[in-house]
């Protein structure tokens, strides 16, 4: 399995696209991750707008050139928005990603209505290692939001959702595994307080749309996304110590990536 870091000229070119493109990229996410995933956009190029207000659900997947889904904001949003940006999108062929917040934790008729979205392809499907094998039709229950399973549990799972669906997939973790269903690919690095900060998951899915905005082929635009969260969560924890601080330096560290 190739193993692909913040080093590869491709990741490095890939990533210098988003600042060149400076796109437009619409989400739906919860209200607990909305101001780190906007700053996460903002900190490598992008220009982010959130939320379902009046009619941006029928315009702005159209126009944006790229879209994220963060399930978990249906605890503001209705479903019927949640179902017409992923409609709007696809039919607009704009590349959108999914983040299957909770799946899995036992929630059935959400789970059930997540798992509708996949109607729309989209381009990409990011998550922890309990989301997704649930998504997968596997058993592997999460607690709450948080994953009891390893990413290196989930490559299998991954890979059949990605032949299943036609998304690029991708797994977050201790080491982050990617794939288009044929090819893995492994991310190492990051720094484990990026699970004790809210929403650091959910704005990596919408660093991935940024990075699918800009030009990549979903399979690079999660790998240039994951590698450079990875890189810039790392350099963020070799200087600080507690969680706050680290949040806050993990957005100037993606930020200094761009300069």
């Amino acid at each position: 399995m190739q193993e692909i870091t913040w080093q590869d000229e491709d990741i490095r070119k890939g990533f210098a696209a988003i600042a060149q493109a400076s796109p437009f990229v619409y989400g739906l996410t919860n209200y607990i991750a909305a101001n780190l995933s906007a700053n996460v956009l903002l900190a490598v190029g992008a220009g982010p707008a959130i939320g379902a207000a009046s009619d941006w659900t029928r315009t702005f997947p159209a126009g944006a050139g790229g879209v994220w889904i963060n399930s978990a904001g249906l605890m503001s949003s209705t479903e019927e928005s949640f179902t017409e940006v992923a409609r709007t999108a696809h039919t607009a062929g704009t590349p959108w990603v999914l983040d299957p917040v909770a799946v899995g934790a036992g929630a059935t008729e959400y789970d059930a209505f997540v798992k509708s979205l996949l109607e729309f392809k989209p381009a990409i499907i990011r998550g922890n290692a309990s989301e997704l094998i649930a998504l997968g039709g596997g058993a592997a229950l999460g607690k709450g939001v948080e994953t009891t399973a390893s990413s290196s549990d989930a490559v299998d799972a991954i890979a059949g959702i990605a032949r299943n669906t036609g998304a690029v997939v991708a797994v977050s973790g201790p080491v982050d595994y990617i794939t288009d269903g044929t090819t893995t690919v492994s991310v190492p690095g990051g720094d484990v307080r990026l699970t004790k900060v809210t929403g650091a998951g959910c704005s990596l899915g919408a660093f991935c749309a940024a990075a699918a905005a800009a030009g990549n082929s979903p399979f690079v635009a999660a790998q240039v996304a994951h590698a450079a969260y990875a890189v810039a969560a790392e350099r963020a924890g070799a200087r600080t110590q507690g969680t706050g601080a680290f949040a806050v330096a993990l957005v100037d560290e993606l930020s200094l990536l761009t300069a």
